[in-house]
């Protein structure tokens, strides 16, 4: 039903602002195929004008499924065993086949390595994948090879760990640096109501909690703290989760175009090093170095750590050659 705010909005906008999950450009796709209806009469004009009261109907057509082709991508593999396999996986891997994103994905690499026996678990779109990280963030995943762990391990990410032994730990530099040594933030996160490539805190969104813990602190030119690094534990699995929760409380992830675009300026408390080490990186400073899940037949639990990659960690060294806080520095190298 068009609420009265949405009278008189073109009809591609106002299912672009309902139907979050497909584009504008999709939408209007659906709309020329004649897919949309108003009051039961089929409408082609995505230019279209709402009126308030009026009934809009979307008919979706099914997914079309496609195999995914196998790509000889290598993989630093952590883990494996006849039912999963742990990646430790790089930044600037696209983890599943989307628009835009067709080849040299995760998925196409595990296809690969596993043969055609991973292309229907889970689903030909996502062979064995039961959680993501994006494109540009580092470390650790779990992927089932066979159904029987692909439905145990996505209970445990559908639990988020409350009553099973899954644990996911990154870890964040962020501008700034928390007053406190440790927190929580606890702020719901939906499609942003403007741009939809963006999440964003929103009333209506869905829940989502993020724990942080302050690591490190590095002062800038003038010696005040200018960024730190945060050891972040997800209980909700809310998409750019930590990001958007970083960036609500004031403290963007370094290299974060998205969410931190605003505080660029802030690179010129850094010295030259660090401020070379951040330009080189290219990309949001957020590492998944921590998962433990329970084995999907075995019971037991197993946990897997990562070091930071090598671009990570000249950033963590120059940054730490300015100067840090008292924030427990040698702890905080063993814990990370």
């Amino acid at each position: 039903m068009v609420a009265a705010e949405e009278a008189g909005e073109r009809l591609d906008r106002v299912l672009a602002h309902r139907v979050t999950e497909l584009s504008r450009s999709r939408h209007k796709a659906l709309i020329l195929a004649g897919r949309v209806a108003i009051d039961g009469a089929t409408i082609r004009d995505p230019g279209h004008r709402v009126n308030a009261g009026t009934s809009i109907v979307l008919d979706m057509p099914p997914a079309e499924d496609a195999a995914i082709a196998p790509e000889a991508i290598p993989l630093n593999v952590v883990f494996e065993d006849a039912e999963l396999i742990v990646i430790d996986k790089p930044a600037g891997l696209v983890v599943h086949p989307a628009a835009g994103n067709r080849t040299g994905t995760l998925a196409n690499a595990l296809v690969a390595h596993r043969g055609a026996s991973l292309s229907g678990v889970g689903g030909v779109k996502r062979p064995g994948i039961v959680h993501r990280l994006d494109k540009d963030t580092s470390g650790l995943m779990v992927v089932a090879k066979t159904e029987r762990a692909h439905g145990a391990l996505s209970r445990q990410f559908a639990d988020h760990g409350r009553s099973k032994a899954l644990r996911r730990g990154y870890l964040a530099f962020v501008w700034g640096a928390p007053e406190r040594p440790r927190g929580t933030i606890d702020k719901p996160i939906g499609r942003h109501p403007r741009l939809r490539e963006k999440m964003a805190v929103r009333a209506g969104g869905r829940a989502a909690v993020t724990h942080w813990e302050v690591l490190e602190r590095y002062a800038g030119r003038d010696g005040a703290p200018v960024a730190s690094l945060l050891a972040c534990r997800l209980e909700t699995g809310r998409t750019h989760q930590i990001r958007v929760h970083l960036a609500a409380i004031g403290h963007p992830l370094l290299g974060d175009e998205v969410y931190g675009g605003g505080f660029k300026s802030k690179a010129n408390q850094l010295a030259g090093e660090a401020k070379g080490a951040l330009e080189a990186l290219g990309r949001q400073a957020l590492h998944a170095y921590l998962l433990r899940i329970e084995h999907p037949s075995q019971g037991t639990n197993l946990e897997f750590r990562s070091e930071l990659p090598d671009d990570l960690f000249r950033l963590r060294h120059s940054l730490g050659a300015q100067g840090a806080g008292p924030d427990r520095k040698d702890q905080a190298r063993s814990k990370a």
